[in-house]
């Protein structure tokens, strides 16, 4: 299996899987957003609320307040043998201000420096002059099939590598699959008066330019076992880290089904 990196920053990645195949990459893409592990907020005690918002609204906002997530020091809620939280499952958080101001998801005060907002801009209520908010909020560790907060990843998708065959023979030029193609994927070029391929990797295999070609000149298909796999995250896990996270969850799943085909438990 080869794999080759398109584009890479903070929060986005794009590469091409190759060698691979449906099965692994479509559970690579399931696991990457339910079942990775990130810290939100579960609880939030509501100690004052002047502020025009409810406070099931307040909460529900904090909630989904992305959080950076340290995974490695503390444990699922599920694996603590704690009765409600504690500092080996929780982190602790404060909210309080008073206005006439705003206030932001960088106003949300951690007791452990490994744990914060995000973003420090997301707007959580806005107060007039002498309402006051304070609020204390818990967040742990939970996964993305139990709530959405939890998800690491906002975009996890991958397509089949596109395969675009152009007939010589048949083609005449006629332009009509460069102006339909929605994703300008295709070109004429001028010196050699064909249609030339200069856009492959963003075709989105919706195959207009075969319904606007009239002497069916043109042919898209897909490359069997290569791939073009995209996520972006939240930022509360880098895309490599939520990667390596679901492969380690996934070998621990075959590891399981090996053992159990072997006769264990």
């Amino acid at each position: 299996m080869e794999i080759e990196i398109k584009n890479r920053d903070d929060n986005q990645l794009t590469f091409i899987i190759e060698g691979a195949d449906i099965s692994l990459v479509n559970a690579l893409r399931r696991i990457s957003m339910v079942e990775v592990p990130t810290m939100a907020i579960e609880t939030v005690e509501i100690l004052k609320n002047d502020a025009r918002i409810f406070d099931e609204a307040l909460a529900h906002r904090l909630g989904l307040v992305p959080l950076t997530t340290d995974a490695e020091s503390l444990v699922l809620p599920a694996d603590c043998d704690c009765d409600d939280h504690c500092p080996r499952c929780s982190v602790s958080l404060v909210l309080k201000g008073k206005g006439p101001k705003t206030l932001y998801s960088g106003d949300l005060k951690s007791e452990d420096p490994n744990l914060k907002p995000v973003l420090d801009t997301i707007p959580l209520v806005k107060l007039k002059e002498g309402e006051e908010v304070e609020a204390e909020a818990i967040a742990q560790l939970g996964v993305g099939a139990e709530h959405a907060k939890w998800q690491p990843t906002t975009s996890c998708a991958y397509k089949y590598y596109p395969q675009i065959t152009i007939d010589a023979d048949k083609c005449e030029a006629c332009l009509n699959c460069v102006e339909e193609c929605p994703r300008s994927v295709l070109e004429y070029d001028e010196k050699k008066k064909t249609i030339k391929v200069v856009d492959l990797e963003n075709c989105s295999l919706c195959r207009t330019c075969m319904k606007d070609c009239q002497n069916d000149a043109i042919t898209v298909d897909v490359t069997e076992g290569k791939f073009i796999f995209h996520i972006e995250t939240d930022g509360s896990l880098s895309p490599t880290e939520v990667l390596s996270r679901a492969s380690d969850i996934l070998a621990g799943k075959a590891d399981k089904i090996i053992t159990f085909k072997e006769g264990g438990s």
